[in-house]
């Protein structure tokens, strides 16, 4: 068995093949969790767990890209903006009724993006201190649910290391930075996801270092599709990434995929 723990079946590329997607997937053993990114994708991730009656979970969560703050405007994904092309402010009501849901197993994806940002110095410090803000009402919202947390992060590590507890329950989506980094994460008691960006940025030496219980692997599908599989990423291109950690880690495709299964129903309680 495989679990693919960020996935966006949810998403606008999928719209013409999702249960074609879904039933390739389950078909190869491979469970998935969607993953939303602001309350439409989250709704819609929430009702496609209705059709499945196992294999198929959600993650409801206002992604940082998507807040509506007036201070600088990001770039929409062209994935998801046929659901919804306004930015949103963070209802906490709203999402928490999404994760009665028995089906939702995580608040997410949530955290930090610092990818484009503002130019002045005024600016940058509000877009910050604005995600912040958002960032710590949904954290309290997954402490109030008692559900594990997927964080997003790009370009703000130290910020979002800074904003955590001693301890925290949840896994670090799409880890991109170096072995230090992942360390602190490691000691406040995360996991660590790996995806297809293990083909496109060097991160072999914390692949190597990194505890074999404390890791999980997805997709975050439809993007960083992995070698050797081109275009429109899938759950079932997961295996790809279980192969190439096996491989830096010495270790059975056998061995990691059984391994980061075992984890992801732990974290996720699948």
């Amino acid at each position: 068995m495989l679990i693919d723990t960020h996935a966006h079946l949810n998403f606008n590329a999928y719209k013409n093949d999702i249960d074609d997607v879904v039933k390739r997937s389950l078909n190869n053993n491979v469970w998935m969790i969607n993953v939303g990114s602001q309350y439409s994708t989250s709704k819609r991730a929430v009702e496609l767990t209705e059709k499945y009656p196992q294999g198929v979970y959600a993650a409801v969560g206002l992604h940082p890209i998507h807040l509506s703050d007036g201070i600088f405007k990001t770039k929409i994904d062209k994935e998801e903006i046929e659901f919804n092309t306004r930015e949103e402010e963070f209802d906490c009501e709203q999402y928490k009724k999404l994760a009665q849901s028995k089906k939702v197993v995580a608040i997410g994806e949530i955290g930090f993006d610092y990818w484009y940002r503002p130019k002045t110095k005024k600016k940058l410090e509000e877009f910050k201190n604005k995600q912040k803000e958002t960032f710590l009402k949904q954290l309290g919202l997954a402490k109030e649910l008692n559900l594990p947390v997927i964080f997003h992060c790009r370009a703000a590590h130290q910020d979002l290391i800074d904003s955590l507890g001693a301890k925290e329950r949840g896994v670090i989506h799409c880890f991109s930075g170096n072995w230090q980094e992942a360390e602190k994460y490691l000691n406040k008691g995360l996991y660590l996801g790996f995806n297809g960006i293990i083909f496109k940025l060097n991160l072999d030496e914390t692949i190597e270092k990194a505890p074999l219980d404390r890791m999980l692997i997805e997709t975050d599908c439809p993007y960083l599709t992995p070698a050797p599989m081109e275009g429109r990423n899938e759950p079932i291109y997961v295996r790809y990434v279980a192969e190439k950690i096996a491989k830096i880690k010495k270790k059975s495709y056998q061995e990691i995929s059984e391994i980061t299964a075992k984890n992801a129903k732990s974290l996720f309680a699948l």
